[in-house]
């Protein structure tokens, strides 16, 4: 493998092979700029991580799992090379502008909870995984991360071209190699092979082609692997630059000497990359180019409202009195029915939903807020540990034994006078529901979530 990377711009072979033969693991974590702020966390050894303000370094592994603030959402642990996407949008894009985003390999979604918080809240964030499998934990950690913005899809990547010129950001972390990893798996070293590099290439170059259709003239593309193939890498960005009807131009980005990224050129259309190796700085291998769709690119159609069957179906005005008083007034929601569940969702965002609703599965859209029995509400998980919840809402706090207890399902005992549906919290974040009735309180935490070790 290491004689692949002979002649890869930044490859030094002694270090590279003295930093993975070493055994350190590097830990980092993304803070939710929603819900916490570092002293927030049981955490005292951390360092900044230069191009993220909300990423840092810890000095050690703890067990995320036993932590009741890792399931409340106030973090997402995230490697932290691939935190890059941030500073790369930070200098591209007009973050405070409404924007239409796509993730387009998002699961388990380290990448989408950095989107989201990087947009503003009349933005949209499109978070699609195309294996099924992944896409149940790519829901639980949007929602997890608490925002009504976002729109969860499973679809391939052509079904997007249902979508012509639509996003104004698409970010491709595409399926690779994985070598990048090797330090962090070093199981992933027996996988890897020059056959399944050639493959991976292949690949990309087909989500790529199948994808940019939908990115609007003038947008941008971010493309990433975690590998240090320059056939995964700087060849695919000359691939984009060599079909002409894709209208992108490479776009150069700034970066600090001192953080010891690697910038390189391609061979063919001297496209910028950045590529990150673990022994020139503190993370993992990863690779990130951005290219800009020309404004007069080929065009492939506008996509029109006009004509889409599919209506949401608003809340009366009795049902919605029923679920305002769970929900903040600060944000302008539109509450809807969505099969058996109500919804909430940026009323700026409501036909944007109808239109991705007509041409893709979506798996889930904005917050879920809860079943509407009788005129009174069953209130979601999401709704619990999502942004837009009331702030006046009963609350019991619990220490960590119980709030790991109620992690696991198990029987919480607490000391409240309160009665009915109440939230429990954990330094004053949200964990979840219970039901405090006459001699007894149900804990309404999903079974799929529970902490099953002890």
């Amino acid at each position: 493998m290491l004689n692949s990377l002979e002649g890869v711009t930044g490859f030094d072979r002694q270090p590279f092979e003295d930093v993975h033969a070493s055994g350190n693991q590097v830990v980092s974590i993304r803070l939710n700029p929603g819900k916490a702020v570092i002293s927030d966390l049981p955490y005292p050894g951390h360092s900044k991580i230069s191009w993220s303000r909300q990423g840092y370094y810890l000095d050690h592994r703890p067990s995320f799992t036993i932590d009741p603030l890792f399931h409340a959402g106030a973090y997402y642990v995230q490697e932290a090379s691939s935190m890059f996407i941030e500073e790369a949008l930070r200098q591209t894009c007009d973050l405070s502008s409404p924007l239409k985003v796509l993730d387009l390999c998002a699961a388990p979604g380290g990448k989408s909870t950095l989107l989201q918080s990087l947009i503003s809240a009349d933005s949209l964030l499109v978070s699609n995984e195309v294996i099924k499998t992944r896409v149940t934990i790519l829901a639980e950690n949007i929602s997890k991360w608490g925002s009504a913005n976002v729109v969860v899809t499973n679809n391939d990547p052509k079904d997007f071209q249902r979508l012509p010129e639509y996003f104004d950001v698409i970010v491709v972390d595409a399926p690779c190699s994985g070598s990048g990893l090797f330090r962090k798996d070093p199981g992933a070293v027996d996988e890897w092979s020059l056959n399944n590099v050639a493959l991976c290439s292949q690949r990309q170059q087909r989500i790529l082609t199948d994808i940019l259709p939908s990115l609007k003239p003038g947008g941008l593309l971010l493309y990433a692997t975690c590998s240090y193939s320059e056939s995964e890498d700087e060849y695919i960005c000359d691939q984009l630059l060599t079909e002409q009807k894709h209208g992108l131009k490479s776009t150069r980005l700034a970066k600090q000497n001192e953080w010891g990224i690697v910038e390189t050129v391609s061979k063919k259309h001297n496209a910028y990359g950045y590529r990150f190796f673990p022994d020139k700085l503190p993370g993992e291998g990863f690779f990130l180019s951005a290219f800009r769709k020309d404004a007069g690119a080929e065009s492939y159609g506008q996509n029109q409202l006009a004509g889409i069957k599919n209506k949401a179906l608003l809340l009366t005005k009795a049902e919605e009195e029923v679920v305002r008083p769970f929900v903040s007034g600060e944000t302008n929601l539109a509450f809807f029915k969505w099969k058996d569940e109500t919804l909430a969702m940026p009323s700026s965002l409501l036909n944007e939903l109808l239109l991705l609703q007509s041409v893709l599965y979506i798996k889930k859209a904005g917050v879920t807020i809860g079943k509407l029995i009788r005129q009174e509400l069953l209130p979601d998980h999401e709704l619990a540990l999502s942004t837009i919840l009331a702030k006046n809402i009963p609350s019991v706090e619990l220490d960590m034994e119980m709030a790991l207890q109620y992690l696991r399902r198990g029987d919480i005992r607490i000391d409240s006078t309160l009665k009915g549906w109440a939230l429990v919290k954990y330094k004053h974040l949200a964990l979840g529901w219970i039901k405090i009735l006459p001699g007894r309180i149900n804990n309404y935490y999903p079974k799929d979530w529970r902490i099953l070790n002890k």
